[in-house]
């Protein structure tokens, strides 16, 4: 059972407890339902009937939700994986992920993902939680993966369940010179019909989604001859490869990346990494900011042909 405590800030006035919990605190209509039928509502400390309740600034309210499991989930066996925990607290973590790990377990790749990891996590420290990722990140791409401990707090992150209400800065290195200094790429992604992963530039009347990203270049050099950019990049969507298509249409593939560029002798994976997540905390409503250094393989890249060590 999750026991939750909100207090109004200013400017809510003459507001039902509905609108307030669904409109502007980010409920789930779902977990709604829950609360008003569990009986555990309370209105400044007073048990009352939730759907009956008008609240105002300043008001306190709290209430008990069952958790609730991940329906039709793959199921996860909790393991023992070190992990690089960045950010933690009753209702969020946030790891550094390795290359080479899977966010989430596959049938060929049931073992060693991250959910695999936290889940052996909250089991050494005595937790029920369930893992809950707000986003993902490629097998080889590295840093911060964000999640809840608690199905409600994926939603109160996301707008309509769909838009995120958190910030992503990636680092890369691309392959050549990109047009400006910096810009925005916003270009319709869809899938390749003969492939389940690679994606590919798509107008939207084909069946595109949006998906816009910006960009700052940080450095130029050259390896043997090769222009490399140092790119930092953030998100506005969240397409799957969406920086590495974004990259490669733009003739500037990320180095490595041997799907929408070519293999490289200077690292073994596409040179991403997610270096930092900002967002407004959902229950503290304080401002957070969590970062992590790229790993060794991308340091040296930079140390050796750009003379930057992060």
């Amino acid at each position: 059972m999750m026991h939750l405590t909100i207090q109004l800030g200013e400017g809510e006035t003459e507001l039902p407890a509905e609108t307030y919990l669904i409109k502007r605190y980010g409920m789930s209509k779902s977990q709604w339902k829950r609360i008003k039928h569990n009986g555990s509502f309370r209105y400044n400390g007073a048990r009352v009937n939730a759907k009956h309740t008008i609240v105002h600034t300043g008001d306190v309210l709290t209430f008990e939700s069952e958790r609730q499991k991940p329906p039709g989930a793959f199921p996860m066996i909790p393991e023992s994986i070190p992990l690089d925990i960045r950010y933690e607290d009753d209702w969020l973590l946030a790891v550094n992920k390795p290359a080479g790990m899977l966010v989430h377990p596959l049938h060929h790749t049931p073992h060693g993902t991250l959910a695999n990891g936290v889940l052996g996590y909250y089991q050494e420290k005595g937790l029920t939680h369930h893992f809950h990722s707000l986003h993902r990140l490629d097998r080889d791409t590295t840093g911060l993966v964000l999640i809840a401990k608690e199905p409600e707090l994926q939603h109160m992150l996301t707008k309509n369940g769909i838009q995120k209400l958190f910030h992503r800065t990636y680092l890369a290195i691309a392959c050549g010179k990109l047009p400006a200094r910096e810009g925005w790429i916003d270009r319709p992604i869809g899938g390749v019909p003969w492939s389940i992963v690679e994606q590919r530039i798509l107008p939207e009347s084909e069946g595109g989604k949006p998906a816009r990203t910006h960009y700052e270049v940080l450095g130029e050099a050259e390896a043997d001859g090769q222009p490399l950019s140092y790119v930092r990049l953030w998100l506005e969507t969240g397409r799957t490869h969406q920086i590495r298509v974004h990259l490669s249409s733009l003739g500037c593939p990320l180095l490595g990346d041997d799907l929408y560029g070519t293999p490289s002798p200077l690292i073994g994976r596409q040179a991403l990494h997610a270096a930092e997540l900002t967002f407004c905390h959902p229950i503290t409503k304080q401002d957070i900011r969590i970062t992590a250094p790229p790993p060794e393989d991308f340091q040296q890249i930079l140390a050796k042909f750009f003379k930057k060590v992060i």
